[in-house]
């Protein structure tokens, strides 16, 4: 891609966001894209795999603060028109300044050339080879149950994304063959332009700026060395994982260019509520119903836990909310930490009964009439009645 048509590219509106946007707003606008567009949500839909190919593209320069500010600064000074038309109306030399002013040397290495030369990988100078460059980080979703979230999990991940090319091994030359330094920029990847008394650097339009050209392009990905494909990984789930926590893949994102390292896959985990169990941290919650009997005259609770049942005694006299503690039995986390089973009593009051346990309760709030429940609240009624 040339500089001219570089710059011409909005990315902004590629991602649907503003060009002040945030990083926060960019990174939110880019996942939602991804999500839509991405090939395992669109099979056979070519519109969108191109257009999640753009999108990508796009959050690969605006993503990146460095690569933003370059493209921004690029923009400013000939996104309206000045790169197409012209560099101004002025005499050579007069008006906004001489070229030397406005690059600040550029045409002897720095200035617009090196900030372009940045952006396509390429140090100052004009002259360099390409540096290698880290490929992109990438992120998908999983989905796991409750009882998988605080034991830990391996799950199989299926993944389409730009992956280093295997039929050409990311050389994009026909196997067999290899590709030849490009003629043209001797390797540089940059050539010098004229227009009117102006020298600068431009990437190299014969071979896109890479410095090489492929004269027998590998059939699996067209000359590119990469492309998209869809792969399985094993992803191991680490006890005590949380909902929306994200679990980072070393070296599992899209390769780097000329030899780069890859970047990184970043997996969001949800995890799937359970119907009795909660959580709060490493401890496990429980709510479990008792009757008014039970805890009035104390009992010997059966209680459920992720492993099996244990024991848990309710003393006499135990109020209607107390929390019990089970150690030992909420999330055992990899760094050694383990949590507690919390239980919370909770009294049922039956919806209905039958005339024995009428005449029961009746009798014992004859016998109990004299107990007062709420001793602060009826202090605060006698209070306000006599003021």
């Amino acid at each position: 891609m040339s500089a001219r048509d570089w710059i011409d590219k909005d990315f902004y509106r590629e991602l649907g966001v503003s060009s002040d946007a945030s990083d926060a707003e960019v990174k939110k606008a880019y996942r939602k894209l991804a999500r839509e567009l991405h090939p395992d949500a669109n099979p056979g839909n070519a519109e969108a795999e191109s257009r999640f190919k753009a999108v990508s593209e796009a959050y690969g320069v605006v993503g990146d603060a460095e690569k933003r500010k370059q493209y921004d600064e690029a923009r400013s000074m000939f996104g309206g028109g000045a790169f197409r038309g012209g560099f101004g109306g002025g005499a050579p030399g007069g008006g906004a300044g001489s070229f030397s002013d406005i690059f600040g040397g550029a045409a002897g290495g720095g200035g617009f050339g090196d900030m372009l030369g940045n952006l396509f990988g390429r140090g100052r100078g004009g002259g360099a080879p390409q540096r290698a460059r880290r490929g992109a980080d990438v992120e998908t979703e999983v989905r796991i149950d409750f009882v998988e979230a605080v034991k830990g999990a391996t799950v199989p991940l299926r993944l389409s994304s730009p992956s280093t090319c295997e039929t050409c091994h990311g050389s994009g030359a026909r196997p067999g063959t290899q590709p030849r330094t490009c003629p043209t920029c001797q390797g540089a990847g940059l050539v010098s332009r004229s227009q009117g008394a102006f020298a600068f650097s431009e990437p190299c339009r014969d071979c896109r700026g890479t410095g090489k050209q492929i004269d027998d392009p590998c059939p699996e990905c067209a000359g590119e060395g990469v492309s998209t494909r869809t792969r399985t990984l094993t992803v191991r789930i680490p006890p005590g994982v949380e909902d929306e926590q994200r679990i980072r893949l070393s070296g599992q994102g899209e390769p780097g260019g000329n030899g780069g390292p890859a970047g990184d896959l970043y997996v969001k985990v949800h995890v799937t509520p359970h119907p009795v169990f909660g959580r709060d941290g490493v401890n496990l919650t429980l709510k479990v119903p008792v009757s008014f009997t039970e805890l009035a005259l104390g009992t010997t609770l059966t209680v459920p836990t992720l492993e099996g049942v244990v024991t848990a005694r309710v003393a006499p006299g135990t109020p209607s909310g107390r929390v019990l503690r089970v150690k030992g039995k909420g999330v055992a986390k990899r760094s050694g930490e383990t949590g507690d089973l919390m239980v919370t009593l909770q009294v049922t009051v039956p919806p209905a009964l039958d005339e024995a346990a009428l005449a029961a309760l009746q009798a014992y709030a004859e016998a109990t009439k004299q107990h007062d429940p709420r001793p602060e609240l009826t202090a605060l009624v006698e209070k306000a009645r006599q003021s």
